[in-house]
């Protein structure tokens, strides 16, 4: 089964397994396209890693809300795919701070979650995990 790119509306799929979400994607009421999009991932069944580029906006209330609950609820069968979410960050800063933010993400949806300097450093990172390396 191969994934047809120009169905994807949140994610840019051109690079999978390494996902990676658009921001600009990312206006209110973009979570049924975003659940859309991690449907047919999951229903894919090969693995992949998620990459955010850093380059974060506000996300609405009612889109983070249900975006949780669907993580909530898919936990386990997102966990068989997905090998991990990964946000480039150039700024070290910034990078251990938001680091720090995520342990509570990686405790409620399962999925391990890791800041990278750049988009080559996070492409190693995600190879790692592809390949069932350890942190």
């Amino acid at each position: 089964m191969t994934l047809d790119h120009t169905a994807f509306l949140v994610h840019d799929i051109q690079a999978f397994p390494l996902v990676r979400f658009r921001h600009e994607a990312a206006i209110p009421g973009y979570a049924p396209a975003w659940e859309a999009d991690m449907q047919a991932l999951m229903r894919h069944g090969e693995a992949f890693v998620v990459v955010f580029d850093g380059a974060r906006r506000d996300e609405a209330h009612d889109d983070r809300k249900a975006r949780g609950l669907w993580l909530k609820r898919n936990k386990a069968a997102l966990g068989q795919v997905c090998r991990g979410l990964l946000v480039i960050e150039a700024d070290a800063g910034h990078r251990e701070t938001r680091r720090a933010a995520m342990q509570g993400a990686i405790k409620a949806f399962g999925i391990r979650q890791e800041m990278a300097g750049s988009w080559p450093e996070a492409q190693d990172i995600a190879r790692r995990w592809l390949a069932g390396e350890a942190d």
